[in-house]
């Protein structure tokens, strides 16, 4: 679905995809048309693998809402998230759903794609909840 007049698909990311993160350089910074932060509702965990998840729910979850021109990038940015379209629900790490995006003034900024984890993963994985809905990869005097 296009929001603008130059189609674009547009992903959001709160964790390692993130400017500044760990993978945004790889994956992200040259293709990327548009970075704008905004937030999602849902619940957020930090991983002790390194990476927060995302479940659904009704807190807010901070991030970018990221345009790319071509939507090629999804292939990729699905391998890194180890989803397949092709696999059952519970057979995938995350999986790729299309959520409402909000602006930082509260106004919708329609529908984007974002990957989601099942709660009993995140359970699994022993996840620690993030309830002021922010996540960073950065380590601040280590």
């Amino acid at each position: 679905m296009c929001q603008k007049s130059s189609c674009s698909l547009r992903v959001f990311v709160y964790g390692t995809l993130k400017p500044g993160e760990a993978n945004y350089e790889l994956y992200c910074s040259h293709k990327v048309v548009d970075a704008q932060k905004a937030w999602v509702r849902g619940e957020l965990y930090a991983l002790p693998q390194g990476y927060p998840a995302m479940t659904q729910g009704d807190n807010v979850v901070h991030g970018y809402l990221l345009s790319f021109a071509n939507p090629e990038i999804l292939s990729s940015l699905d391998e890194l998230e180890d989803y397949s379209p092709q696999r059952l629900h519970s057979e995938n790490l995350y999986n790729r759903i299309q959520v409402e995006i909000f602006d930082l003034e509260n106004n919708s900024l329609g529908e984007a794609w974002v990957y989601l984890m099942d709660f009993a993963k995140v359970r699994q994985l022993k996840g620690t909840p993030q309830t002021n809905g922010l996540w960073s990869g950065k380590r601040i005097n280590t």
